[in-house]
């Protein structure tokens, strides 16, 4: 009896010892996946390359720290290490991110409806959609002709300068709307692109309004973009088809694309079932 009990005692301390290092464990594992989360959104909302320093710099690490998380990920294809040294996102993020979006429904109606409108159009066509203070370029179908546009997938734009982001944040209370222009309202590289708050959120409710949204060389010199938003049961803006064309043919046959790109982005809300709203 003595002996049993005796023999108990020991395994349970083993027990709570061995529980408390595969809680350490986890506590260490979770950490380092922060840590490799940290450096990849660091990459993600930049938009380029970085050196290591750089990096730890600004995810507040140890340099020693970083340098190990990036040469594991290099080595997993997570990141990519350019020959002057400097880390980039690597292209098992890319097929991640293929896979995911083979996954959504969305994302399949909203494509082959973009390749459509392009056919249509004889334009470039996007689908963009929010990524917080930006607009983010979700999908895109080149047109046939040689005009070249400088936004490609995965490009982030602040919401003033473009005819998706207003209609993006369109949907917003006027409040909302008017504090959300405040923060993130920058000036464009043309000059042209609107900066007061207020006139911001009443071009972005009239737009949104309307269906339908123009920009003229606001981001870019001689690049016009026609929006339409595409609108969820409840009525929110979660993405636009847009097309993306030389300014003077926004100006020379206005009405010719506002109809295509109006019925594009109808028929996306039709197909997801979402015309009700």
């Amino acid at each position: 009896m003595d002996t049993k009990t005796s023999s108990a005692t020991p395994l349970k301390e083993d027990a709570s010892v061995g529980e408390a290092e595969a809680k350490g464990a986890r506590r260490s594992r979770v950490s380092g996946i922060d840590r490799a989360l940290q450096v990849i959104d660091y990459l993600y909302e930049t938009g380029t390359p970085a050196g290591a320093y750089a990096i730890a710099k600004a995810v507040r690490a140890p340099l020693s720290t970083v340098y190990v998380i990036i040469d594991d990920l290099v080595e997993k294809n997570m990141l990519a290490r350019n020959s002057d040294g400097s880390i980039w996102l690597g292209s098992r993020l890319y097929h991640y991110g293929l896979a995911y979006a083979r996954s959504l429904d969305f994302m399949s109606v909203a494509t082959h409806e973009m390749h459509d409108l392009c056919r249509q159009a004889g334009e470039t066509v996007q689908v963009c959609g929010r990524d917080g203070d930006y607009m983010l370029v979700l999908a895109m179908a080149d047109g046939p002709s040689h005009f070249q546009v400088a936004s490609r997938v995965g490009t982030r734009v602040p919401l003033n300068w473009t005819a998706s982001g207003r209609l993006l944040v369109g949907h917003l209370p006027e409040s909302e709307r008017i504090e959300l222009f405040k923060r993130c309202a920058r000036t464009s590289p043309t000059g042209r692109a609107l900066i007061d708050a207020r006139t911001l959120s009443d071009a972005a409710g009239k737009a949104f309004g309307e269906r339908l949204s123009i920009q003229v060389a606001e981001s870019d010199y001689a690049v016009a973009c026609i929006a339409s938003p595409v609108c969820d049961r409840d009525g929110q803006c979660v993405a636009t088809i847009s097309i993306v064309l030389p300014e003077q043919k926004v100006l020379s046959d206005e009405h010719h694309y506002t109809e295509h790109v109006r019925m594009s982005a109808q028929r996306i809300e039709t197909l997801m079932g979402w015309r009700n709203h």
